[in-house]
């Protein structure tokens, strides 16, 4: 049985029968697989270092009644993705960029750098990213192409459409979360009016803060915004960008944000800047996390987890950011609409996955600026009433998607009943495969 792939789809474990045809290689690399970009060890073939188009592998698939032959290992295959184990593509400016002297001079200039003046440095340290091939820009969803190619051949060996648990609640396509990361004085003081924007549109957003050192975080302020059902959660320590470099210095910095975590009352994290190590999260007290990027080209740490679905790491959720920052859009490739926006969020649609907007008080104060994010927040509700996406607060997706991780089907006569904690907002779906591609149909 694939644990990645109940945990995936929800569904029983005797339609996973998953194994390995023939021996692994010995060394890991990039493979294809039905069109999907993998990344591990392959016994059909030797994987690639990421040059040249990586061998395909899609052949050597075998299905038999009741069980299907990978010639990868799947659940190994997805952590990979998920958790950025695989080659990162990066220029010589973002190597020296990264070198810890360069980098320790950036972010202690940073605060007294103009916009216009840290847009350019972020250019010339982001050139390139355009000619990243893997993960693919602007959105990449190779876990969710790979889980989908998964259950096509998991029907086609069970003869039959398989049940699952549906992604969302009560059947909606979709869900969506709306956060704001709080950087300086200035955008701590727009809180309130961005708050009030957010509501106009009928939307509850969360705000990430920054405990130390950028801002005195006023705990009036915090108290208005839970109060008006908005989530408070904790943004990194003190900003600096350099929460990652050191592992013990990481577990002594866990500590005080663990403090915080419990000072503002917070389920959540970010990291500055996209900044992480997946493996160190297990340090951090808090449900869950939003700092892995889902495609990380325009971030200053590449990579990307190729999904736009929450996953597990240990016992926390990740919330992964689906679509492109504020900053980015506006400074980095200069563009003033919500175009690219409405791309990403079609795509994210397409594979009912999480749609996840990150924005800045400090960089929506202009009128320019919050007039564009005003569209966005006008297209986001259009999609919650007329296409019934799910709108809900970081914290209560992270709680969905718990809960979803702990219900199971009970075959009850000739149907299927879904147990487990919230279950009564569940709904069954089915997978079948017409004229060659998987589809979802939810139950009645």
């Amino acid at each position: 049985m694939s644990d990645a792939f109940v945990e995936y789809f929800r569904c029983p474990g005797e339609f996973a029968n998953f194994g390995v045809d023939g021996t692994l290689s010995e060394s890991e690399g990039y493979f294809s697989f039905r069109g999907a970009m993998c990344y591990g060890r392959s016994s059909a073939t030797s994987p690639t270092n990421g040059d040249g188009s990586p061998p395909d592998v899609s052949a050597a698939a075998t299905v038999r009644p009741g069980h299907v032959g990978l010639p990868f290992e799947l659940a190994t295959v997805v952590t990979n993705l998920r958790r950025e184990h695989y080659h990162r593509s990066t220029n010589i400016v973002s190597k020296v960029a990264a070198s810890g002297p360069v980098e320790q001079l950036y972010y202690f200039v940073r605060p007294l750098l103009p916009i216009q003046v840290r847009k350019h440095l972020q250019r010339i340290r982001l050139s390139g990213w355009d000619h990243i091939s893997f993960p693919s820009w602007p959105l990449d969803v190779t876990v969710d192409a790979l889980m989908q190619s998964a259950m096509s051949l998991a029907v086609a060996s069970n003869g039959q459409s398989i049940p699952f648990i549906w992604f969302w609640p009560e059947g909606a396509p979709g869900a969506a979360i709306v956060t704001h990361d709080v950087e300086a004085p200035a955008g701590q003081a727009y809180c309130e009016e961005l708050m009030r924007i957010d509501q106009r549109f009928g939307i509850h957003s969360s705000f990430q803060m920054v405990p130390e050192l950028r801002y005195q975080t006023s705990k009036e302020l915090l108290q208005r915004l839970q109060c008006q059902g908005f989530e408070i959660n904790v943004h990194d320590l003190n900003h600096d960008g350099h929460l990652f470099q050191d592992r013990a210095q990481f577990r002594e910095r866990a500590s005080q944000i663990n403090r915080y975590v419990r000072e503002f009352g917070s389920r959540g994290f970010r990291s500055a800047c996209m900044y992480r190590e997946q493996e160190w999260f297990e340090e951090l007290d808090v449900a869950y996390d939003m700092s892995v990027p889902n495609v990380a080209h325009l971030e200053p740490q590449r990579g990307g987890c190729c999904t736009v679905m929450p996953y597990f790491i240990g016992e926390l959720i990740e919330l992964p950011l689906t679509t492109i920052q504020d900053y980015s859009l506006f400074y980095i490739l200069g563009q003033y609409s919500i175009d690219l926006w409405k791309e990403q969020i079609q795509l994210i649609l397409g594979r009912h996955g999480l749609i996840t907007v990150l924005t800045h008080p400090d960089y929506l104060i202009g009128r320019r600026e919050q007039s564009v994010y005003r569209q966005l927040l006008a297209y986001l509700a259009t999609l919650r009433d007329n296409e019934r996406v799910w709108f809900a607060l970081p914290g209560e997706v992270e709680q969905w998607w718990r809960n979803r991780s702990r219900m199971t089907l009970r075959r009850d006569g000739s149907s299927w009943r879904i147990e487990g904690p919230d279950s009564h907002r569940a709904r069954l779906a089915c997978a079948t495969v017409v004229d060659g591609r998987v589809t979802y149909r939810l139950a009645n």
